[in-house]
C-alpha cells in the first residue's frame, strides 16, 4: 500500500515543476485512474494535496455568503440525551425484563439497537468540529454523554482522529481512515473476504488509530474514566443481559449495517479522480446527513441542519460530482463487484501533500478564465502520464509473477 520510494522530494518537484497554480481548479479532481483489484496490488497514488481545502477556498471566491452558515446547533444536544435515554431504556428491558426474549434481544440490537449506535458515532462527528455547542468543553461532554452506551471509551479518541483525517486526508501513515497493509493483502478481493470486513469494520477501525501508537491525550483518559464508571452504573442497573445488548448493538451497528455504509461510501473511489463521494438518500433524515460528506469536508464549520444548503447554494460544485442513494446498494456492490476492495483508496505521500499545498495556489477568477484553454492540455498530458505510469506498474506485476 505504501507508494513507491521512488517518490521523493525531487520527484515531486519534477512533476510540478512547470505548474504555478493548481491546475485540478474548480472542481479540484484528480488526473488519477481508480486503482483496479486483480490488474492493481496496492491504493491508487496521487501527486497532489487533499482537495477540500482548495475547493473550499475556490467555492468561498463565488459563494461568500456559505460562511453564514458557520455555527452550532443544540439540537444536536437533545438528540444525543433522547438516543442515550432511549437505547438505555432498551437495555434495561432485555436485562431485568425480557430476560428469555434472546432472538429478539439480537434482532433489536441490530434494527434499532445498531441504528442508535450508529447515530451516536455520528453524533461524534457533530462534537468532534465543534458544532454542537458554543465552547470546546461542551462539546466535549456532548461526545462523552453520547458515549455512555457505547460501553467503550470512544468519544475523544475519534475527535482527535477524525481532525488528522480532515488534515492528512489520503495520506500514507497519517490519515487513521485508510485500510492498514495487512488488510488489503489479507482482505483481497475475494466476495466472502469483503464480507466478513465489513461486519468486522468497527473493530477494524478503532485498530487504525490503535496502530498509530500514540500516547493517551488527557481527555481520552478523561474519557476512560467516565466510561468505566457509567459501565459499573450500566452493570448494577441493567445486569450483564442489558450490557450484552448494548454491547451487540455497537458490534451489529458498527458493521453491515445500513448505518455504518457511509465508512464506505465517503472515500473508496467508485469513479477516476474522484476521491470523495456523497450520499444523497432517505438514511440522511435519521442519521444527521452524514451523507452531505463532500460538503462537510469542504465547510467542516457547518452544522449537519445546513449542510444541504450548501449544495443548494452551489450547485455547479456539486451536480457534476459522483454520488450515491443507497447506502444498502453501496454495501452489496463493495462486497460482488470485482472492481472494489479494500484497496480502492487513493493515497500521497506527506512531500506530496505539502508540496502541493504550499506551491499550487488556487487561482482567482479573472485568472481561472486565462487558465482555462491551458487547464484542458495540462488535464490531458496528466491523465495519460497517469495511465502510462499505470500500464507500466501493471506489466511489471505480469513480468513479475511469471
Amino acid at each position: 500500500m505504501a507508494p513507491h520510494e521512488a517518490h521523493t522530494t525531487e520527484d515531486v518537484q519534477a512533476v510540478h515543476k512547470d505548474e504555478r497554480y493548481d491546475m485540478r481548479f474548480p472542481s479540484y479532481l484528480g488526473f488519477w485512474k481508480r486503482s483496479v483489484p486483480g490488474l492493481d496490488e496496492a491504493p491508487r497514488f496521487d501527486m497532489y494535496d487533499e482537495p477540500h481545502l482548495k475547493r473550499r477556498k475556490q467555492i468561498l471566491g463565488d459563494h461568500p455568503e456559505i460562511e453564514d452558515l458557520y455555527g452550532y446547533d443544540t439540537n444536536t444536544i437533545w438528540i444525543t440525551i433522547s438516543t442515550v435515554c432511549m437505547q438505555m431504556s432498551l437495555a434495561y428491558l432485555f436485562g431485568r425484563v425480557l430476560t428469555d426474549w434472546n432472538w429478539t434481544m439480537v434482532l433489536v440490537a441490530y434494527a434499532i439497537g445498531g441504528s442508535f449506535s450508529t447515530q451516536i458515532g455520528i453524533i461524534f462527528h457533530e462534537f468532534t468540529h465543534n458544532l454542537c455547542a458554543a465552547t470546546s468543553l461542551q462539546n466535549r461532554w456532548v461526545g462523552n454523554i453520547g458515549n455512555i452506551p457505547l460501553l467503550v471509551p470512544l468519544a475523544q479518541s475519534f475527535r482527535r482522529y477524525h481532525l488528522e483525517h480532515h488534515t492528512y486526508q489520503g495520506v500514507y501513515g497519517f490519515d487513521p481512515d485508510l485500510p492498514l497493509e495487512w488488510e488489503i493483502r489479507l482482505i483481497g478481493n475475494n466476495p466472502v473476504n469483503k464480507f466478513f470486513w465489513l461486519i468486522i469494520y468497527g473493530v477494524m477501525y478503532i485498530g487504525r488509530g490503535l496502530a498509530q501508537q500514540k500516547q493517551l491525550t488527557r481527555w481520552e483518559l478523561y474519557n476512560w474514566a467516565w466510561t468505566i464508571g457509567c459501565d459499573v452504573v450500566i452493570y448494577y442497573t441493567c445486569g450483564l443481559r442489558g450490557m450484552l445488548y448494548l454491547m451487540l448493538s455497537v458490534f451489529l451497528g458498527f458493521g453491515l449495517h445500513p448505518g455504518a455504509a457511509h465508512f464506505i461510501q465517503e472515500h473508496y473511489t467508485f469513479r477516476d479522480g474522484q476521491e470523495t463521494y456523497s450520499y444523497y438518500g432517505s438514511g440522511n433524515f435519521f442519521w444527521l446527513n452524514i451523507g452531505y460528506h463532500n460538503e462537510h469536508h469542504d465547510f467542516p464549520l457547518v452544522p449537519w441542519t445546513k449542510l444541504p444548503d450548501i449544495k443548494r447554494i452551489a450547485p455547479e460544485y456539486y451536480d457534476h460530482l459522483a454520488y450515491h442513494t443507497s447506502w444498502c446498494a453501496v454495501l452489496y456492490m463493495f462486497v460482488t463487484s470485482s472492481l472494489l476492495a479494500p484497496q480502492s483508496r487513493v493515497v500521497r505521500t506527506l512531500d506530496a501533500h505539502r508540496y502541493a499545498r504550499k506551491n499550487l495556489k488556487v487561482p482567482s477568477p479573472d485568472e481561472t478564465e486565462g487558465l482555462a484553454s491551458a487547464k484542458s492540455e495540462f488535464a490531458k498530458r496528466m491523465k495519460k502520464a497517469a495511465e502510462m505510469s499505470m500500464e507500466k506498474v501493471r506489466a511489471q506485476r505480469i513480468v513479475g509473477a511469471q
